[in-house]
């Protein structure tokens, strides 16, 4: 494709973006699939070309969405974005100029179960050091992974007093995103503990 746009002289003012789907799991924390929030599928890769706006071999560790893709084409093809829309257009970030109000936090929430892929049911949020999930759907567990001090995200140190804190800040976050994306006040409200 892009030996195409070369050949065909529209290779400076194409944009193009490549992302793809999340990877299955392999066995990692004992799981298949690839619905859980742990990170081996949790991320997507996301690689954008922007000739004269965005320098080439950037890398950048904004917290970017999905639900931003759609906002980003329509800024770019100069189309005013609805306000009901839940994402953020990543132009800036990609002229290099992250605005100072930009995401910390990452919101996710999985409902299809039962179902054929067998995952229950969970929400959670991700901060940049942080994860904080809740499996609710026939069960109540919550898990909290500290991933500076377990980058495998192996141990859940949701009970852990010293991470009290931490855990209090996190569901008051959650619960903000949750009420956020219109993700049920209610739900919201229901299962985060006071």
């Amino acid at each position: 494709m892009l030996d195409y746009l070369k050949e065909k002289g529209l290779d400076k003012n194409t944009v193009v973006i490549y992302a793809s789907d999340q990877g299955f799991y392999l066995g990692e924390h004992g799981w298949f699939d690839k619905r859980f929030m742990f990170e081996e599928s949790y991320r997507t890769p996301l690689l954008i070309s922007w000739p004269g706006v965005t320098k080439p071999g950037t890398v950048n560790s904004d917290m970017v969405s999905n639900i931003d893709l759609p906002e980003t084409f329509l800024e770019i093809a100069g189309v005013n974005v609805p306000e009901d829309m839940q994402g953020r257009s990543m132009v800036s970030i990609l002229k290099g100029k992250t605005p100072s109000n930009w995401r910390k936090e990452h919101y996710y929430h999985y409902y299809e179960y039962p179902g054929s892929h067998m995952v229950k049911r969970h929400y959670g949020m991700s901060t940049e050091r942080y994860k904080l999930i809740h499996y609710y759907y026939n069960i109540d567990e919550w898990e909290l992974c500290d991933r500076v001090a377990d980058q495998l995200e192996m141990k859940n140190v949701y009970e852990d007093p010293s991470y009290t804190r931490i855990r209090k800040k996190l569901h008051k976050r959650l619960e903000k995103l949750m009420i956020n994306y219109g993700d049920s006040e209610e739900l919201a409200r229901t299962f985060l503990p006071n």
